[in-house]
């Protein structure tokens, strides 16, 4: 298969005509390489279950790796998962940002997305391009880091083609991408657990 090609794309204003293009691969069951606020994301279509199965192939993962997704805005996350009061202080005060929150499902969210004890990672980074997909494409994209099944995280576009592009249907370049994690937030229970301190500040939940 050949490798995926690459476009570039204005991180702060992603042009129209390149979301398009990345909503159609993803609307007709292919894999885009994008970036986010943290590193680049490898994404698919929530509701496409071939499509993540590819991600787990692609990566060599195995089946109890879990993947989380991005939704554009709070409205959209209280569709796909179950916020409290407290849950929605929080993300109030860190979306959008390099955060991943852990909350409980709702019955939206396909099975081969759920974690154990039925939770969900979702995410709504700091990233025009990212949110932009999501708007246009309708539901949330799938998303997990650009990494060879080795685990090197790959910070530019064109190390993303070389070593993953026989796998991607079209990679976004907008750049280099600092090599920084999200921050990982439980908000499944009743305190919010940092489960992960990566880019995202958690100074204020941390006891």
């Amino acid at each position: 298969m050949a490798a995926a090609p690459i476009v570039e794309i204005d991180p702060a204003h992603p042009q129209p005509r390149v979301v398009e293009r990345a909503v159609s691969v993803l609307s007709s069951g292919g894999l885009l390489a994008f970036p986010t606020d943290t590193y680049y994301g490898l994404g698919c279509d929530l509701f496409d279950k071939r499509a993540i199965e590819r991600i787990y192939q692609l990566k060599q993962l195995p089946r109890s790796h879990e993947l989380s997704f991005i939704c554009q805005d709070l409205a959209e996350i209280a569709r796909y998962a179950i916020v409290d009061n407290a849950a929605y202080r929080v993300l109030r005060r860190k979306v959008p940002g390099p955060f991943t929150f852990i909350l409980p499902a709702t019955r939206l969210v396909p099975d081969l997305m759920l974690r154990r004890q039925k939770t969900v990672g979702i995410r709504i980074p700091d990233s025009p391009i990212a949110l932009e997909i999501v708007r246009r494409l309708g539901h949330p994209l799938v998303s997990t880091s650009a990494a060879t099944p080795e685990g090197e995280t790959l910070i530019d576009a064109r190390d993303i083609k070389e070593k993953l592009g026989h796998g991607l249907d079209l990679v976004l370049d907008g750049g280099y991408q600092p090599n920084d994690p999200s921050s990982i937030i439980d908000l499944s229970g009743p305190e919010p657990v940092v489960l992960r301190a990566g880019k995202g500040d958690v100074s204020d939940l941390v006891a």
